[in-house]
């Protein structure tokens, strides 16, 4: 949901150390590029390209923080997105600006914040909580995060519900 997520980086743009990374070049990729100069935000918001799925763990390692966004949407909110998952995995706090099956795990497991989709001033809240936390709170929310993938998620714990 790029619109949310650039109406936030907007909104925030004054705290000069919250930094949007995006990787990859979807089918909006040129709609977001002309939308950051269109909204001023290239000291907040860059763009990276492409890259290997390999090189994911790589730039998880180096963030703070870890987003997901969907569209409200029925479908969305049966399915736990493979980013979060992949987040988790990663040990990584989450901020989802979203509904149903992913929310819920995020709530559960005590990784991240979850946020209203489609509502910018929702997911400017939960940034800006998340942003207030010391480094030991980010920490045991990653910790919280890793544990809830082993646990619940990975393959092992897959294994054994079969």
């Amino acid at each position: 949901d790029f619109e949310t997520i650039l109406a936030t980086a907007e909104s925030l743009k004054d705290k000069e150390d919250i930094n949007w990374i995006i990787l990859g070049e979807g089918r909006k990729y040129l709609w977001v590029k002309k939308e950051i100069e269109r909204r001023d935000l290239s000291k907040n918001v860059h763009l990276l390209g492409r890259h290997p799925i390999e090189e994911m763990p790589f730039y998880f390692s180096k963030a703070d923080v870890m987003l997901v966004t969907l569209k409200r949407d029925p479908v969305f909110a049966l399915t736990i997105p493979a980013k979060i998952q992949a987040y988790m995995a990663c040990a990584k706090p989450i901020i989802a600006s979203l509904e149903g099956a992913g929310a819920q795990v995020v709530l559960e497991s005590g990784c991240g914040i979850v946020a209203e989709p489609e509502n910018y001033q929702a997911l400017s809240q939960a940034v800006l909580e998340i942003y207030m936390m010391d480094k030991e709170e980010r920490f045991f929310m990653g910790q919280a995060a890793k544990n809830y993938y082993d646990n619940k998620i990975g393959r092992a714990s897959c294994r054994e519900r079969v």
